[in-house]
């Protein structure tokens, strides 16, 4: 390598390299058993703070709340929301009291001192084994999993990480979660995002929704229906939020619906998007309502109540995304 014109400097270079191989040292740091517990929740599970969380969330199962419902109900008592597992061992705004460093923490800490200060999360899978009561106080277990990187992103320049968290409570396994954030460099506004790439922002596909995927896939926009009480739904779920039954069926919607609400997005910029782009809240005959960009027309020209028909969009080699367009168009 050389340092004449269009060159790379091989100074920089050497200390990118070092940098990775310092950083990959610390991500396949060994770690015992004992050394991935976290401090455990400074509250037990308790009813104020899951009536606080059901309410922002807009839950308003009485299993969770209503002592009398949940003393009839398959529990026999109230239960936390599993959603809410994070919830008990947060640490607060100031990060007080004794803090449990883990590998996660010095990768991180290690990315931030050189410069990947952006952060964005990827995934999230949560994984619930039992459901929590009140009284019962859980122990966090964190792993570091994965680091994937140096890698070019509409972003900037950054790196994969990955980590498990496995809630305890005693030493039993209560629930588990996989976590994944980009930390990146900021990219400078006059450099040009990179070419071809596939495209960055993709669906989380499980058993849940994999059937709406499959149909896009085949040109149809499919709604979850309960195989029970006939209840459509969307998103897909794994339970009926009405009868509470795990039966799933689907049926095909007509595609055609009318803008609800929408938002005309100018900033910060999206991976694999050319602001501004218009985000809407569509609904459909059927009774639900579906998230989408509306194209084919100015964001000025999109309101409520504009009637739209769903189209399909091949975004790379794999993935193709429902959209929306003015149905004159």
């Amino acid at each position: 390598m050389t340092g004449a014109e269009g060159g790379t400097n091989a100074a920089a270079v050497t200390e990118d390299d070092a940098f990775h191989e310092r950083l990959t040292a610390l991500a396949e740091r060994q770690i015992e058993a004992g050394e991935i517990r976290g401090m455990a929740a400074t509250d037990p599970v308790n009813l104020p703070m899951i009536r606080h969380w059901t309410d922002a969330i807009g839950d308003a199962n009485p299993l969770y709340t209503d002592p009398e419902a949940a003393a009839d109900g398959v529990h026999g008592e109230i239960v936390a929301p599993p959603a809410m597992i994070q919830v008990w061992t947060m640490p607060g705004v100031n990060r007080g009291g004794k803090q449990v460093s883990t590998p996660v923490d010095d990768v991180l800490r290690t990315l931030d001192e050189n410069g990947y200060t952006g952060v964005v999360a990827t995934n999230c899978e949560q994984t619930y084994h039992r459901y929590l009561r009140l009284g019962e106080r859980t122990v966090p277990a964190t792993r570091f999993t994965g680091l994937s990187g140096p890698k070019r992103t509409a972003l900037g320049e950054g790196y994969f990480v990955t980590w498990d968290v496995t809630w305890y409570s005693g030493d039993e396994p209560v629930a588990r979660m996989l976590f994944r954030v980009l930390k990146f460099r900021p990219r400078e506004r006059e450099e040009d995002p990179p070419k071809a790439a596939p495209y960055p922002l993709r669906p989380a596909v499980n058993r849940d929704t994999e059937f709406f995927w499959e149909g896009v896939a085949k040109g149809e926009l499919r709604i979850q229906k309960c195989a029970d009480c006939g209840e459509l739904r969307h998103p897909p779920g794994p339970v009926c939020p009405s009868c509470r039954s795990a039966g799933r069926t689907h049926v095909v919607a007509t595609g055609e619906g009318e803008v609800y609400s929408y938002v005309v997005h100018h900033h910060p910029p999206v991976p694999g998007r050319e602001t501004p782009f218009v985000v809407a809240v569509v609904e459909l005959p059927e009774g639900v309502r579906l998230v989408g960009n509306v194209l084919e027309c100015e964001p000025s020209e999109v309101g409520i109540g504009m009637p739209v028909r769903v189209t399909y969009r091949q975004m790379d080699d794999e993935l193709i995304l429902p959209m929306w367009v003015p149905r004159e168009a």
